[in-house]
């Protein structure tokens, strides 16, 4: 398979809609993303990476993070975590406190804000370094030791996230957080805010693509845990979208309100998209249309 021919008609796919959509500008320090911006890049669990456009330039992971923490808490601390979060699409948009107060503070799946907290607080316990877990992992499996948290962006995001506060606070009452509030902010923003580049996290992805698998060869979790985190990437994977991104894509996959996409192939590898502006659920316009392409394309779909 010609992989750079694939990633070459997936650009041209997405060139159409750049520009369409908008950046996340209620985090202040991504408004000012450039919306023309494209970059993608696959990584195959041979070892091969392939990219187009701005492949290599970094951006704010965002709510791709809660993958890594979600698979990172699991590794740690088992299924018990699946106690305080569930695994069902919520149909409201990610950062909703709607379903918390008739659910008794259990959010619907790690994917969503509330549910993403919830992680970090376990992780937190778990590791004692929610952050420094996720950044490390993130360094490790890509090979890019310079990858790091942006303190600009995590601390405009700390300074607009009264959502993500009440989020917390609401759980907290309801004692499904068991670290101070203020400390599991500090680490979700601090996660959420690392800046990396579509092959890093193209990289990153790989070891759900090898069931497992981290780079290295050693083990994070069994096969069942890394079909599990794809089922659950699949089905709550890309906001209130996820149905959409599940017809037009047909991949687990991550989304985040940087523009980036994460999609894996089970046994083949991981693909990041990523251009910055969003349609209305907050995933990227143009990320979604190349994915779109590179799997009508190839024969990289789990369908």
């Amino acid at each position: 398979m010609d992989y750079e021919e694939l990633l070459t008609r997936a650009r041209a796919a997405a060139l159409p809609v750049l520009g369409r959509g908008q950046p996340a500008d209620y985090i202040p320090a991504l408004a000012c993303a450039d919306p023309y911006d494209f970059g993608m890049a696959l990584a195959t669990v041979d070892g091969e990476v392939h990219g187009t456009g701005e492949w290599r330039k970094p951006f704010s992971v965002q709510s791709v993070s809660k993958l890594f923490a979600l698979s990172l808490a699991l590794a740690h601390g088992g299924t018990a975590l699946w106690k305080r979060v569930g695994r069902e699409p919520s149909g409201n948009p990610f950062n909703s406190l709607i379903q918390l107060e008739s659910e008794h503070g259990i959010p619907r799946n790690p994917f969503i804000n509330a549910g993403a907290l919830v992680v970090t607080d376990a992780l937190l316990s778990l590791t004692g370094d929610a952050r420094g877990a996720v950044v490390d992992f993130l360094r490790e499996e890509s090979g890019n030791a310079s990858l790091a948290v942006d303190p600009a962006v995590a601390a405009s995001e700390a300074e607009h996230g009264h959502r993500n506060a009440a989020l917390a606070h609401f759980m907290a009452s309801f004692g499904n957080l068991h670290n101070p509030v203020e400390e599991v902010l500090e680490h979700y923003f601090a996660h959420c805010s690392v800046a990396a580049d579509c092959r890093d996290l193209a990289l990153a992805g790989g070891f759900l693509a090898r069931h497992g698998l981290r780079a290295d060869g050693s083990r994070l979790f069994g096969r069942g845990d890394a079909k599990r985190i794809n089922a659950v990437l699949l089905t709550c994977g890309a906001y209130d979208a996820a149905g959409e991104f599940a017809y037009r894509v047909g991949l687990p996959g991550k989304s985040g309100v940087g523009g980036g996409i994460l999609a894996i192939v089970p046994g083949r590898g991981a693909v990041c998209a990523w251009s910055p502006g969003l349609d209305a659920v907050g995933n990227s316009v143009g990320a979604m249309a190349a994915l779109e392409d590179f799997t009508a394309r190839s024969d990289w779909s789990v369908f």
